[in-house]
């Protein structure tokens, strides 16, 4: 099947947004084993976009087009699909008194531009939009079958899964179950996992499964895409292949499937009763900024405490001998006495310091960070330090994230300590 996505926009053409509405497209449905061919971004122009519908009418099979459903005058889809397939543009009578419906639970008054989105090309076929008010709909152009999809991201990631994704691998003549396994990782790079896993698809018959990854600083996610007759047929065709994954970077997997870093910590600590305090510096909060609003947090989360200055971090824990903040990089030992410090304070089971300096220099880029990590208890404590590469925006994204994984690998019994693709050791 050959499946183009035709996002529409001017803003989107001029790069005013980022288009990551096609790139969400595209991966669900490469994770769903539909291959995009075409890509095409079109602006707000009658022209240029029933040019760009017939010319994917000739060549595709199924279209996906993005945005242009709105209520405004430069929302054109409706009417350059209705002309493209040579019909005219009705009133959708139960759409519009959803949308009307939809703006009185929320005390509004819809106004008269609103109606434009119940016209729909004659003898469309209604996709449903539970979460909004722009109105989805299929209609054959050319040889293909298009379908339009609202540019606002969680209306359109409603619609391509729950109605689209469904209608294509219908008519896509793959009828087998296709299942997504997904491992996320921090600590290693794309091109070292490549390596470390090479080969792990033959242990699956057939070419069944099929190995890809997804790049996204800190983390790494690690797909496994596996096709079989049935649901039992796929946990057969991954098991060998998930259990070598696990032998080969086993202590990296921070989280699997749609679990997160975050989530899984919580979970340890839970399950455990335990409670945790965090102190953070130069990350701005982060790392309490993904622990604390997840449900079930109000149970474990104690307290967070940000600063800039290690001084200052000594002074809200009532502690002296703090590091000079412009000359002297953390000790894995300060590190240590603030996660101490903090726990006791809080009365927390457990805590996590991350205190990180910046390296001054001409060239920031490739000069890093030095980040010291501790974990404490009532009876143990953990530490690590490191010095992470890259500018300071890369040093707080890996800072946030090598702290979170170093209590999750505490709350496994694994070791904090382990290679790290992103550090610098030349100065440790």
């Amino acid at each position: 099947m050959h499946i183009e996505i035709i996002c529409t926009g001017d803003e989107v053409l001029t790069g005013k947004i980022v288009n990551t509405n096609f790139a969400y497209m595209s991966q669900k449905l490469e994770d769903a084993g539909l291959t995009v061919k075409w890509e095409t971004t079109v602006g707000d122009d009658r022209e240029d976009l029933l040019s760009a519908f017939l010319r994917a009418g000739e060549r595709a099979d199924a279209v996906i087009v993005n945005g242009g459903l709105g209520p405004t005058v430069d929302d054109l889809s409706q009417e350059v699909a209705a002309q493209a397939a040579g019909v005219e543009l009705v009133l959708h009578e139960e759409w519009l008194e959803r949308m009307r419906s939809f703006f009185t639970r929320r005390g509004h008054t819809m106004s008269e531009n609103n109606v434009k989105q119940a016209m729909l090309p004659e003898g469309a076929e209604f996709v449903d939009n539970p979460v909004g008010t722009a109105c989805g709909f299929a209609i054959t152009i050319g040889k293909a079958r298009f379908y339009f999809t609202p540019g606002v991201p969680r209306e359109l990631r409603r619609m391509l899964e729950n109605e689209i994704l469904p209608r294509l691998l219908a008519v896509s003549g793959t009828q087998t179950v296709i299942r997504l396994k997904r491992f996320h990782s921090y600590g290693l790079g794309e091109s070292h996992v490549d390596s470390l896993l090479k080969g792990v698809e033959a242990l699956a018959p057939d070419g069944s499964v099929k190995l890809g990854f997804r790049a996204h600083y800190p983390q790494l996610e690690t797909k496994l895409t596996v096709r079989g007759a049935d649901e039992a047929d796929i946990k057969a065709k991954l098991a060998p292949v998930e259990a070598e994954i696990h032998r080969r970077i086993g202590n990296y997997i921070m989280a699997e499937d749609d679990d997160t870093l975050e989530g899984v910590v919580l979970d340890h600590l839970s399950r455990a009763q335990g409670s945790l305090a965090v102190v953070e510096t130069f990350t701005g909060g982060q790392i309490a900024a993904r622990v604390a609003p997840l449900p079930g947090a109000e149970a474990v989360f104690r307290r967070g405490i940000v600063a800039r200055h290690f001084d200052e971090i000594a002074a809200a824990l009532g502690m002296t001998g703090a590091p000079a903040f412009d000359t002297e990089p953390p000790t894995a030992e300060f590190a240590e006495q603030v996660a101490r410090a903090a726990r006791v304070q809080t009365g927390a089971t457990h805590a996590l310091a991350v205190m990180v300096a910046i390296e001054d220099g001409e060239d920031r880029i490739d000069l890093g960070g030095t980040v010291c990590i501790a974990v404490p208890t009532a009876d143990d404590v953990a530490s690590r330090r490191s010095r992470l590469a890259g500018g300071r925006d890369w040093v707080r994204l890996g800072a946030a994230e090598m702290g979170l994984d170093s209590l999750r690998r505490y709350l496994q019994d694994l070791p904090i300590r382990e290679p790290n693709d992103f550090e610098k050791v030349d100065k440790l």
